[in-house]
C-alpha cells in the first residue's frame, strides 16, 4: 500500500516548503505517529477491526492533525522571529493558541460524528473512517497543546543534530 508513505511524503514536503526548517517538520512529525494512537484506541474502544476504510481515516487524519500543530508552530515562529526567548515564545504560543487549536480539532472530529454514528446502507466502511479520524484528532489535539511545546522546550536544553 504506496499510499500512507506517497501521502506521509507529500505532508513532509508540503510543512519543508510553508516553514523552510527540517527541525520544524520534524517537530511536527513527531506527533503524527503519538496521534494514530487516538484512532487505535477509538477502534479497540468501539470493537471494531482495521479495514480498508480504517486506514483511509488514519491518512485523513495525517492532513488533519497536522493543522493544529501548524497554527502553533506559526504562531511561535512569529514570536520567536521578533527576538523573543524560547521559554517565553513557547508558553505564550501554548496560551494564545488553545481556542484555535481546540477549534480546528473540534470542527474536524464533530463533522465526523454523523458518520461514526450511522447505521444506515454504507455504515460499515463509513463508521471505522468516521471513528478513526475522530480518535486522531482528539488526541492530536491534546498533543499539539501539551507535546509539541515540549518537543520545543527540549531545543532549550543544548543543541541537538536537528538544530539549525
Amino acid at each position: 500500500m504506496i499510499v500512507v508513505p506517497l501521502a506521509l511524503l507529500l505532508i513532509f514536503l508540503l510543512l519543508y516548503f510553508t516553514y523552510g526548517r527540517i527541525t520544524d517538520v520534524f517537530r511536527i512529525f513527531l506527533t503524527l505517529p503519538l496521534s494514530a494512537i487516538g484512532g487505535v484506541v477509538a477502534l479497540h474502544l468501539r470493537d471494531m477491526p482495521f479495514s480498508v476504510s480504517a486506514g483511509i481515516g488514519f491518512v485523513a487524519m495525517s492532513g488533519v492533525s497536522v493543522l493544529g500543530d501548524m497554527v502553533f508552530v506559526s504562531f511561535l515562529r512569529g514570536l520567536l522571529d521578533k527576538g523573543q526567548e524560547l521559554q517565553e515564545a513557547i508558553r505564550e504560543a501554548a496560551l494564545a493558541r488553545v481556542r484555535p487549536v481546540l477549534m480546528t480539532g473540534l470542527v474536524a472530529s464533530l463533522g465526523f460524528v454523523p458518520m461514526a454514528l450511522n447505521t444506515g446502507v454504507g455504515a460499515e466502511v463509513q463508521r471505522p473512517l468516521a471513528t478513526v479520524v475522530i480518535g486522531c484528532v482528539i488526541t492530536s489535539t491534546i498533543l499539539t497543546l501539551m507535546a509539541l511545546p515540549v518537543f520545543y522546550s527540549l531545543r532549550g536544553r543544548g543543541k541537538h543534530i536537528l538544530d539549525e
